[in-house]
């Protein structure tokens, strides 16, 4: 499996076995909707030892409304916001979900700071929603 960012110098490849085990969350928070320009960031997390970055990165570091810290890396070329890691889960990695040369990466599992979700936003039933504080 591979995810790129527009002009295809950052990359990210994990072996299917990997990818099977990716996790995606949908984040309301307001920081999220400044980083996408979308009501809603939508990243899919992994092992970080399964996946192979490679390409040239520019970080962010911020501390997120959970209070963790919080690394986005994303290309310094074309601007796709593309990876990010937390001090909470220091063993993983997400990967933006529309990244992936895959169309469908498939609906969220879980939907977090639910209480900044705009109201037309409608979350698949199947997902654990989490509200300000309980983030995964």
């Amino acid at each position: 499996m591979e995810a790129r960012c527009q002009c295809g110098q950052l990359r990210a490849e994990m072996p299917e076995d990997v990818a099977r085990l990716g996790a995606r969350v949908m984040c309301h928070c307001k920081a999220c909707q400044r980083r996408t320009g979308s009501p809603f960031g939508l990243m899919v997390y992994f092992p970080r030892e399964g996946v192979t970055l490679s390409g040239e990165a520019t970080e962010y570091t911020r501390i997120a409304d959970s209070g963790n810290e919080l690394t986005h890396g994303f290309c310094p070329t074309c601007g796709t916001p593309f990876w990010l890691t937390t001090s909470k889960h220091p063993g993983g990695i997400g990967i933006a979900s529309g990244a992936f040369d895959e169309s469908d990466t498939g609906p969220p599992h879980r939907s977090v700071f639910e209480e900044n979700r705009q109201d037309w936003i409608v979350v698949p039933e199947t997902a654990e929603r989490l509200p300000r504080g309980r983030d995964g």
